[in-house]
């Protein structure tokens, strides 16, 4: 009888044609994602003069950005892959679910952002208004007042909701929260307080991230509060597409799906990714061999 966790995949070329449209859809959304926010004018709602908030420098810049949200997380599930599984299959769909989230977030954030057009509470410093501009009687100032010749800074002070920063924060590090919680089996009813406090961290960073923006004057709270539950809901449902429940038995285990349905895609030699059972029973501890990097064999290490 074959052992709980021996499985199969079809050949390197079968896999590729298996996700290459998962590849593509998550490279589109990159590109619309870059799209959005360097060539889309968006829509500018009218604003208040009467607000003279002023931004400081950055605490967490654009790249120091990129770096919390999307290498930090490639490296810690790196990490986390070699200490556990061992699993070629692990590294590729927990690569390929974290890209999925970036670019989701990415993109559905700034699509409400140009649609929106909300001003950010720096917006005045960043309009630069004709001296003696004053409000109407009746109404709001318009953007036909702001004397900014850049066009970057201008446009970009009208894309205050959602918080971009705190979305991508999310995206990223939420999803190295779901990636941990499956590995550490958070749900399985013993209650480990550690493995929590291990599991939750990368969130606390994405607060962290989260809350600078509103200390930098670049983001209203509620701008803040929507792109961290953006993110954070996108990152489990690109989570869930590609791991099972974090209270599943197996919950560490990507899913195999796509492979059982496809041995022997094309008829080419499928590559086993785990001994039988049974026939390693002689030689030692029967363990989990999911698309081990190395060949070795990974013991049972769920706590």
């Amino acid at each position: 009888m074959t052992g709980r966790f021996s499985k199969t995949v079809p050949s390197l070329r079968g896999f590729v044609k298996l996700y290459a449209t998962d590849w593509i859809v998550t490279s589109g959304l990159s590109l619309l994602f870059y799209y959005i926010g360097h060539h889309i004018t968006g829509f500018k709602r009218h604003f208040s003069l009467t607000d003279t908030s002023h931004a400081v420098e950055q605490r967490v810049g654009t790249h120091a950005l990129y770096f919390v949200s999307a290498i930090v997380p490639i490296v810690a599930q790196i990490i986390v892959n070699l200490l556990t599984l061992r699993s070629w299959v692990d590294f590729h769909h927990s690569t390929l679910g974290l890209l999925l989230s970036l670019t989701m977030t990415g993109s559905i954030t700034q699509i409400v952002k140009v649609t929106v057009g909300r001003p950010r509470p720096d917006v005045i410093s960043r309009c630069i208004p004709i001296p003696g501009s004053a409000d109407p009687e009746h109404g709001l100032s318009t953007v036909d007042i702001c004397t900014q010749t850049v066009a970057g800074i201008l446009e970009d002070g009208w894309r205050s909701f959602p918080s971009g920063h705190s979305s991508m924060a999310f995206a990223g590090l939420g999803f190295l929260t779901f990636y941990l919680c499956g590995k550490l089996h958070i749900f399985d009813t013993r209650g480990h307080a550690s493995k929590v406090w291990l599991a939750v961290a990368p969130l606390s960073a994405a607060s962290l991230v989260a809350i600078s923006r509103t200390m930098d004057y670049r983001h209203h709270w509620h701008d803040v509060v929507a792109g961290s539950l953006l993110g954070l809901v996108l990152a489990h449902f690109a989570y869930r597409q590609y791991y099972p429940s974090l209270a599943h038995i197996e919950a560490h285990v990507p899913y195999m799906t796509r492979f059982e349905e496809s041995y022997g895609y094309d008829n080419d030699p499928a590559i086993p990714i785990c001994r039988d059972a049974e026939e390693d029973a002689d030689s030692g501890p029967r363990g989990e061999n999911i698309g081990l990097i190395g060949g070795s064999q990974k013991q049972n290490w769920r706590l």
